[in-house]
């Protein structure tokens, strides 16, 4: 398994194949589980705080979308994206819930169809952020992790999910992680593809869609973060 890293923010400041991808952890890999990296993150001096345990995971799904109409419902080898997505997130063992978050009633039937649980979401919500951000004020119960999975991502390893949420489980200042993999030269100028600066110590210093100086070990975000609960998502 190729090495992984993840991004963190502290409080202080704040989809390809998978077969032929991975994503970068940096923190330390345990049993195949990289450490993630803290965007702008200090280190954490003080006394522990309260370990963050409960974590939700939510994944966004919108069947008007301006690009590909209907794609959570799109059928791969006999079962509609938006269920293989669901069935990955819940081979993750770090999250204790997952839920979809939806604002189309086909989506939400074809989701209890499979049993998955769905909190329909407002047709007013601009992106998966702010669907994650509505869904987790109507959560019954209150979580201090929530990890955003794209819908559109049928090949996530759960791998991935458990290390975004043990950076922030490990790292009790940081407010935010995410996961990024190699940029390839190809999508440098793809404004689809988000790129991130790293230092020297894995530390990411800032994110862009457009062009931004790289070199061999230039990267690129993954569709997916995780965030404290209380944070600004």
């Amino acid at each position: 398994m190729n090495p992984m890293s993840v991004c963190s923010s502290s409080s202080s400041s704040s989809s390809g194949s998978w077969s032929s991808t991975k994503a970068w952890i940096v923190h330390g890999i345990v049993a195949g589980v990289a450490i993630a990296v803290a965007i702008g993150a200090r280190v954490y001096l003080g006394p522990p705080k309260k370990f963050r345990s409960r974590v939700v995971g939510i994944i966004p799904a919108r069947f008007d979308s301006s690009r590909f109409q209907g794609k959570p419902l799109v059928q791969i080898l006999g079962k509609p994206m938006i269920q293989r997505t669901w069935e990955r997130a819940k081979l993750a063992t770090t999250l204790d819930h997952v839920v979809v978050a939806t604002d189309d009633e086909k989506i939400r039937e074809c989701c209890r169809s499979f049993g998955a649980d769905v909190i329909m979401t407002s047709e007013s919500c601009r992106n998966g952020t702010e669907r994650c951000s509505e869904a987790i004020q109507k959560l019954e119960k209150k979580y201090d992790i929530v990890v955003n999975i794209q819908g559109d991502e049928p090949l996530i390893e759960p791998e991935i999910i458990d290390g975004i949420v043990k950076a922030l489980q490990e790292a009790p200042d940081a407010v935010f992680s995410t996961a990024v993999t190699s940029l390839k030269l190809e999508d440098a100028f793809d404004p689809n593809r988000v790129k991130c600066v790293v230092d020297n110590s894995g530390y990411a210093i800032y994110f862009s869609r457009g062009l931004i100086p790289f070199n061999k070990q230039g990267q690129s975000t993954v569709s997916l973060y995780a965030s404290s609960r209380n944070s600004e998502l």
